[in-house]
């Protein structure tokens, strides 16, 4: 346990916003200066605590008090959300192959039922389709094999929430990154949490569709 929020401030800074004042500061609205007081003693404001915990997906109890797990979502994958297979067509999300992707964001139903296997997943009945993970990019987050459960966003006055997990399709294919402000309002920059993948930027007129992932599954 962190023994001061002060202490658990600097080990948000640290771990996702890689080190820097500036970016929690870019993130949240604060002046980079208050920032650099509230990991040094100086008590936070009650606005930039919620701004925290919204903006990154805190658990206001670790925040507040240093106990539980950081993340919110940590906690939820404590405790994953088992699927069970359905046979019925009308019943469950579809679990998408990676080549029907473009077609999941746009809802076409085709798509939707193209050999797709079906899982019931009570936790999770806000998502619009499951897809697999690939790769080792977003690890520790997200292992290769786990399968996240996914919900269409539309790209008409899209508002992202900085720091969360999003599956975007590019025309680099579909993508499951982590999204933060970019160096303009164009521009998003696109993170890994496997720090061995370097942070890169997008243009927002780049990403043909876009749906935020609301959890994690395994699957029985």
């Amino acid at each position: 346990m962190n023994e001061t929020i002060f202490d658990r401030i600097t080990l948000l800074v640290n771990k996702l916003c890689n080190g820097k004042n500036t970016e929690l500061a870019s993130i949240t609205g604060v002046n980079e200066a208050n920032i650099r007081n509230y990991r040094n003693g100086v008590m936070p404001k009650a606005d930039f605590l919620e701004k925290i915990v919204r903006n990154f997906d805190i658990n206001p109890d670790w925040l507040l008090t240093g106990e539980g797990s950081m993340l919110r979502t940590d906690e939820k994958t404590n405790n994953t959300p088992i699927a069970h297979h359905t046979e019925d067509p009308h019943e469950g999300i579809p679990l998408l192959p990676v080549d029907a992707m473009a077609g999941a964001f746009t809802g076409e139903q085709q798509v939707l039922e193209y050999e797709c296997e079906r899982y019931v997943v009570p936790a999770f009945k806000g998502a619009d389709f499951l897809i697999p993970v690939k790769g080792v990019s977003m690890h520790p987050r997200f292992s290769s094999g786990d399968i996240v459960a996914c919900k269409r966003l539309s790209m008409d006055n899209v508002f992202f929430q900085w720091n969360k997990v999003y599956v975007i399709d590019t025309d680099q294919g579909p993508l499951i990154k982590r999204l933060k402000p970019g160096s303009d309002k164009e521009h998003v920059l696109v993170v890994s949490d496997n720090t061995a993948y370097d942070p890169f930027e997008l243009a927002i007129s780049s990403i043909y569709h876009l749906a935020l992932v609301i959890g994690v599954i395994r699957l029985e």
